[in-house]
Parts: C-alpha cells; sequence; structure tokens
C-alpha cells in the first residue's frame, strides 16, 4: 500500500502540500542508522510514532498502532525511489488548493474504510 497523505501532520514535515508513504511489514525492512521519534495523536486519537533523522532532520518513517506490524516509510527515505508507486491519496480533504490530489488515484476525503 503506498500514497500520499495530505493530513497536517505528514504536510508539516514534508514542506509541501503532502506526504509520500510506503506501508510495509515491519519483518521485511532494515532501518539503518540512528533514528530519533516523537509521538503525537492523529486525527482518529491514534498515538502515531514519527522517526526522523537526528542528523539532518529528514522524515523516515512512521508507526500507528492501529496498524501494527506496518512500518509507513517515507518515500524520499528510499534508496530506491522508484519503489514507490502511489496509489491513493488520503486526508484530502486537508489538502491545500495548490496541491489539490490527482484526479488518476483514488481519493479519499479521510482514510479509506478499513483501515
Amino acid at each position: 500500500m503506498a500514497g500520499h497523505c495530505h493530513c497536517e501532520d505528514c504536510r508539516r514535515p514534508s514542506g509541501t502540500g503532502h506526504s509520500s508513504h510506503l506501508a510495509v511489514s515491519a519483518d521485511e525492512i532494515a532501518i539503518t542508522g540512528e533514528t530519533k521519534a516523537y509521538v503525537r495523536p492523529s486525527a482518529s486519537g491514534n498515538l502515531v510514532t514519527r522517526a526522523f533523522c537526528p542528523e539532518c532532520g529528514a522524515p523516515v518513517f512512521s508507526k500507528n498502532p492501529a496498524m501494527p506490524g506496518l512500518l509507513f516509510l517515507r518515500a524520499s527515505s528510499l534508496d530506491d525511489l522508484e519503489v514507490f508507486k502511489p496509489q491513493m491519496h488520503v486526508w484530502a480533504m486537508r489538502a491545500p488548493s495548490w496541491d489539490a490530489p490527482s484526479s488518476e488515484l483514488p481519493v479519499f476525503d479521510k482514510m479509506p474504510p478499513g483501515m
């Protein structure tokens, strides 16, 4: 699962109108190097952990307890950027007018049903 998130918590650290994430099984990924993290409640009330590089501040991944076992990697942190293939836009209701979601992908005002 991969997509663009327009929520405020993803937008702000990206420095633009959305952030791009790739969901992967935590068991199938290796994070090399040190990360630091902070925890904030999401719009759903879940306490989301967001990890970043302590050297440059770049966001690396996040974890949401509503989706145990998954890591949400920031697409920009991948060694091979072409691995990321977006499938949807989420939290589109929070997108600024200058970064409106593409109609080429499914668009959800919040999260898709069942997520």
